[in-house]
């Protein structure tokens, strides 16, 4: 019996040693650099830690340059939509007030999305917290959530944005979305209503 206790501790100890198994206590982000297999085109992203086991569901972020083109991305082992669909995402930095986004689809994915548009005020908003919540409103009406820890967060993304000239200066002076909503919230109603009116005039001027 004490032979096999001590060959049982031997494997265990050698599978311990030589298994590459993820470690979900690792909570950092990760730059990457990959090649597109279909056509053969190189790009960057920062992708945040893998989700703990049990908690929420299988939400990953990533902040990817790719053609000169900053995209956030967003990834589910669940479905989303059909593909190439706009989908709402909301995020919460820390205590801030959440954030709604349009995402959309790719053309051959159901279970990833991304946005250009608010790809760096999103980046902006999560160099400066600790955690961002993430929620996602399905096409089967269920929500897909994630808490995703930001440590050391900034750095990996800076890579990324640098990657898409987007210096570490601009970066860190992008006016983030939840920034924005958190100082909007400390207005009176009626200086919100002038902050409304002026954006929407900013709005009508820069749009085509």
């Amino acid at each position: 019996m004490t032979h096999h206790r001590l060959l049982a501790q031997h494997w265990l100890s050698v599978f311990l040693i030589t298994c590459s198994c993820p470690t979900w206590a690792d909570s950092v982000w990760s730059y990457q650099q990959k090649t597109d297999s279909l056509n053969n085109q190189s790009y960057t992203l920062a992708k945040s830690p893998l989700p703990q086991p049990g908690m929420y569901d299988d939400i990953m972020l990533s902040l990817v340059c790719k053609a000169h083109k900053l995209q956030a991305v967003v990834e589910a082992d669940d479905l989303i939509s059909s593909q190439n669909s706009n989908f709402k995402l909301e995020y919460q930095i820390d205590q801030q007030a959440p954030v709604a986004l349009t995402f959309k689809t790719f053309p051959d994915s159901k279970r990833k999305g991304y946005t250009e548009e608010f790809a760096a005020p999103l980046a902006a908003d999560l160099m400066v917290g600790k955690t961002v919540f993430i929620r996602i409103n399905t096409l089967l009406r269920t929500v897909l959530s994630n808490a995703i820890p930001l440590d050391l967060a900034a750095k990996t993304l800076q890579q990324v944005l640098a990657d898409c000239a987007v210096d570490k200066a601009a970066a860190e002076t992008v006016y983030g979305l939840a920034a924005f909503q958190q100082d909007l919230s400390q207005l009176t109603p009626e200086q919100q209503q002038q902050v409304w009116v002026q954006v929407r005039a900013i709005m009508r001027a820069v749009k085509p």
